[in-house]
């Protein structure tokens, strides 16, 4: 790892010197990079823990970069209408002015950057940044056991239920879906995968039979495709159900997902007979798991 560590920490200092991230006012604007950053994500309003979840920020940090805006007159900090137990930030005038400017100057940046390079170089660098993109938000995606009935839980389930219907040729009807208490502890579990404060992943365990789990709804985000996050999920599931106490894990899946199935393939499971009457799987596949 010395030289990918060595790459990676070369860009970092090169790229936060160019961007003017190193800058005590980040474009011109008065204020620095992480400040600025803040203000952007807010938008046209935005929930505090929201905004914490989305940026990664400390609690600490984030209510001093608050207060700093607010004294600047560039954000309001007040209870949220929809619940009074919440806080929520608000642009001012001021602070929409500001973030114009923010966009305005941050494309200026960017077509500066770009301009000494020729169109075969712009496409190189572009395609290079969405795949260190991409690869930099997999490596510190944050995979947690969370509730089944948790907001992320149901959020990440509808989206998986959402494609299903636009990838199977029929629809997708998930049927009565209130009940996940399967894949609840102490029998079983549930995964989601979350950047930037929203789901990009999950996936459930349960117990069908004495010693075997069966691993349900895994699903990635179309936009993670390629970042071997279903490949992490799918490691994380398989430890989960060693822990709960099954020595084998099954699943099944609609050959429409084509992804799923090689990832399942390259997991080492092995194609079984139908063991359940789900009317849209056409695969059945078995892993017996290692201690």
């Amino acid at each position: 790892m010395s030289d990918a560590t060595a790459v990676l920490r070369r860009f970092n200092r090169s790229y936060t010197q160019r961007i003017g991230a190193l800058d005590e006012s980040f474009l011109g604007l008065g204020i620095p990079l992480g400040t600025a950053r803040v203000l952007f994500e807010a938008g046209e309003g935005c929930g505090v823990q929201e905004l914490r979840a989305r940026l990664g920020l400390d609690s600490g940090y984030l209510s001093r970069v608050l207060r700093r805006l607010e004294a600047d007159g560039l954000v309001t900090v007040a209870a949220d209408p929809a619940d009074r137990r919440k806080r929520r930030v608000t642009p001012t005038p001021a602070g929409r002015r500001t973030l114009r400017t923010l966009d305005d100057r941050s494309e200026e940046l960017a077509a500066r950057l770009l301009a000494p390079l020729t169109e075969r170089q712009r496409s190189r660098l572009t395609d290079a940044l969405a795949t260190a993109d991409l690869l930099v938000r997999a490596a510190t995606v944050s995979l947690d056991a969370v509730d089944p009935t948790a907001p992320p839980a149901r959020l990440a389930m509808g989206r998986y239920f959402d494609e299903l219907d636009r990838r199977f040729p029929g629809g997708f009807d998930p049927g009565p879906t209130d009940d996940v208490s399967s894949m609840a502890a102490p029998t079983g579990t549930f995964v989601v995968a979350v950047s930037d404060g929203a789901p990009v992943a999950c996936g459930g365990v349960q117990r069908i039979a004495d010693g075997v789990g069966e691993i349900k709804r895994m699903w990635v985000d179309d936009a993670w495709r390629g970042a071997g996050l279903g490949s992490r999920m799918l490691r994380r599931l398989e430890t989960e159900t060693r822990e709960l106490g099954y020595d084998v894990v099954r699943l099944d899946t609609n050959r429409t997902l084509t992804e799923a199935v090689a990832v399942y393939e390259r997991a080492g499971y092995r194609e079984i007979e139908r063991y359940n009457d789900n009317p849209y799987a056409e695969a059945f596949f078995e892993k017996t798991l290692g201690s």
